[in-house]
Formats: structure tokens, C-alpha cells, sequence
């Protein structure tokens, strides 16, 4: 039996009033999923152990069955991962967001999408007036890149700038959590005004603001820790023998990277709703030819979320739906190995709050063979009434690779 994991990132919300009191997956057109429900069982999982803030890396490494209390070392050291920089002793890296703020405001915290090769000729450009042998800037993918502090101290009270659009940025400024982190939180806080000064006279900068765009006028570090210690998959289970991860976000090709995965690049990936969903699906049919595990990541559905997009949400699901769900089941049904497959979000991103909440996600597992539960469709509230009830810690993924 092999498996997949089809996550589709922040795909969880409320209750929304514009939608006559559904969610948006209960309110979206997605026969699909909930071919995928009917066919199988249905269960509830806490993706955020007590105590963790409901950040991507949080939930996604919870999914795999990492627990958060042993491994979590925040964003920083994922991001590293998957760019390729091998974090030495005492390196203390964190996700370095290029973000647009106006005046006291954190505007956004993406500068209204930018480009890759936007974001690389900006964070080139800190790193030659701010860089030094203690302090690199790293270009990552769009507007999420990665600043290493050698000898920093970790213990820093950082907010994600996706949790604090149109709020004075002042506020949320890092703050050190005990005397020995004040100097990395003194240089972390001189870096982030350097930066304003730096990139706000930047020709890129006057050039998107002249076009109408936001301007990727500031750094926000965030995120921050060491190496994490992470057993791979195949070692704790050794059925995975070869796993994959598909996706557009260097956070989520980290966490692989420390998992013991493989990582494939699909063309026109973007993690945005105008991602290659079809390619992502293709992507993962060809690795479940040779490989054993397969963890295939969306970002779109959470971007939605973030910009508190009720619209541009739902055409994501159903884009996830009919793009994506639709042409893997389509194939696997043709297949005479059978394949396991798992969908679920990582959290909720609900539009009304435009960022991560720690509720329970609904979960659906099919396998060619499997008992079958009363629940008929793919979303929050049928979740509830499915056979395996709420799943918390390692017992999602125990209870998928026991198949």
C-alpha cells in the first residue's frame, strides 16, 4: 500500500454570514472531496498541540507526527533547509519577510505578491549594505526569504506580520524574553529601520509604487531557531522507504528535508491561486510510480485566506477540487496498486480574521477496502460525526501508515 497526503494549506474556515451561515467548504462546489468522505472515513485533528502558536510549521510537522515539544525550532531553520544553507552551531535563523508598510501601518505582509526575481535583486541589495560576517541575507521564493545571525539567541517574542495587517507595526516589534537575548533583539530591531531607509529609495521600490504595487519596503524577521532534530520518516516508519513532498512554499520543502524527503519542483508553482494544479497532480502521480509516501502541499486556499478573500478562497478550493483531486482519483482508480490517500488543511485561515487559528481540521482517509463511515461530504461540520472522532499528537499519521 502506498500513500498520499493531499493538504490543502489554511483550507479550513468559519461560519461566514455572506455565505448564508456555511463555511466555505461546506458552501464550495467539491464533489470530489466529498467522494473522497463518502468512500472513506472521517475524523477531526488537532494539528496544534497546547501551547504552540498556529503557524504553518506547527501544524504540517504535528500532520507528519513530530512532536511539536521535541523538534519545533520555528520557521527559520526550515526555510534554510530548503534553500540549501546548512545551519552550523549556534546559527540562529528565522523567516525574513519582505513586507510593504505605510507610515506607523504594517500594510501587508507579502508587498501585494512579489515576484521571486523582484524579491532576489532586494534582498542582494541588504546583504551588500547589511550583511557582514555575523549577518546574511538569503533570497528565498517571492517575498519569503532567510536572515542567519550567527551566535544569536533564539529566546525572542517575534509576531508572524500575517497575524497584523493594517496594525502598527510599533507594537509588535521583537522583544527579547530574558537579558541574554537583548543584543540579537537590539540588532534584529536597528536591521528592520536600516532596511526601511535602505529599500525605500530603492529604484525597484519607486518603480512598483509608480506602477500602482505595494512597495517590499521592509524587512520583518520572525520565526527564529537552530537546527531541529527531526527523525526521518523512513526510519520511523519503514514502509517509507522513498517519500516525496510536492509544493510551492520553502517551508513546507524544509520540513521534507528534515523528514527525509525528496523534494519535486512543479513548473509554475506558485503557491497562489494561480498555481499549476494540474501539474501538482501530475507531479504526484509520477512520484507514487516509484515512491512509496507522498506529501503533496497547496498554498493557495491560505493566501486567499490571509488577504480575507471570501471569493478568490472558494475558487481555490474548487480549483483544489476539480484541478487537482479530481485527475489523481481519476487515475488511481485505473491503478492495480492500491494507494491510500489522506486530504486535510494543516489549520484554519479564516477570512474574517485573515490569519492562522488552532481549531481542529476535518480530516477524511480512503483506501480501496476500507469500512466506510456515515459521513457524505468533506467539511467541518461532517467531521464531527465521523468514526475516528478527534485525533491529536502522532495518532493521524499512526492510524494512516498502519494501512
Amino acid at each position: 500500500m502506498k500513500h498520499l497526503i493531499i493538504l490543502g494549506d489554511g483550507m479550513a474556515d468559519w461560519h461566514s454570514e455572506a455565505l448564508g451561515g456555511k463555511t466555505l467548504l461546506q458552501y464550495a462546489d467539491t464533489p470530489n472531496f466529498d467522494k473522497l468522505a463518502r468512500w472513506g472515513r472521517n475524523g477531526l485533528l488537532k494539528t496544534i498541540p497546547d501551547g504552540f502558536h498556529p503557524g504553518s510549521e506547527v501544524a504540517n510537522s504535528s500532520i507528519l507526527g513530530y512532536d511539536q515539544h521535541v523538534v519545533y525550532e520555528g520557521r527559520g531553520p526550515l526555510e534554510a533547509a530548503s534553500i540549501g544553507v546548512e545551519l552550523e552551531a549556534g546559527d540562529l535563523a528565522l523567516r525574513c519577510n519582505l513586507v510593504c508598510v505605510e507610515g506607523d501601518i504594517l500594510k501587508n505582509h507579502s508587498c501585494g505578491r512579489l515576484e521571486t526575481e523582484e524579491g532576489d535583486v532586494l534582498i542582494k541589495y541588504l546583504q551588500e549594505h547589511l550583511g557582514s560576517d555575523r549577518v546574511h541575507f538569503y533570497t528565498g521564493v517571492q517575498y519569503r526569504h532567510l536572515l542567519v545571525i550567527k551566535g544569536g539567541d533564539k529566546r525572542l517574542k517575534c509576531t508572524p506580520p500575517h497575524d497584523i495587517p493594517g496594525k502598527p507595526f510599533h507594537q509588535y516589534m521583537l522583544q527579547p524574553e530574558c537579558v541574554e537575548a537583548e543584543e540579537t533583539a537590539s540588532l534584529l530591531t536597528d536591521l528592520i529601520y536600516k532596511s526601511q531607509a535602505l529599500l525605500s529609495d530603492h529604484p525597484l521600490n519607486k518603480q512598483r509604487t509608480a506602477e500602482g504595487k505595494d512597495p517590499a519596503n521592509s524587512i520583518w524577521p520572525w520565526g527564529g531557531g537552530y537546527r531541529p532534530k527531526m527523525t526521518p520518516l523512513t526510519v520511523t516508519y519503514p514502509q517509507v522507504r522513498r517519500g516525496t513532498v510536492i509544493t510551492a512554499v520553502d517551508l513546507i520543502r524544509g520540513i521534507g528535508h528534515y523528514a527525509g524527503l525528496q523534494f519535486i519542483k512543479v513548473e509554475g508553482a506558485t503557491g497562489l491561486y494561480d498555481t499549476n494544479f494540474e501539474g501538482k497532480a501530475q507531479a504526484a502521480l509520477n512520484a507514487l510510480r516509484t515512491d512509496d509516501f507522498v506529501y503533496l502541499h497547496v498554498e493557495a486556499c491560505d493566501e486567499a485566506g490571509h488577504d480575507g478573500n471570501i471569493m478568490l478562497k472558494l475558487q481555490t478550493i474548487t480549483d483544489m477540487d476539480h484541478r487537482l483531486v479530481e485527475p489523481i482519483l481519476s487515475e488511481l482508480e485505473t491503478w492495480n496498486e492500491p494507494v491510500a490517500v489522506a486530504l486535510l488543511p494543516d489549520h484554519p485561515t479564516p477570512c474574517e480574521f485573515r490569519t492562522h487559528t488552532n481549531e481542529p481540521v476535518p480530516f477524511c482517509i480512503y483506501y480501496p477496502g476500507i469500512e466506510a463511515d456515515s459521513v457524505e461530504f468533506f467539511d467541518e461540520e461532517s467531521a464531527k460525526e465521523g468514526s475516528y472522532g478527534v485525533l491529536e499528537g502522532n495518532q493521524f499519521i499512526n492510524e494512516f501508515m498502519r494501512i
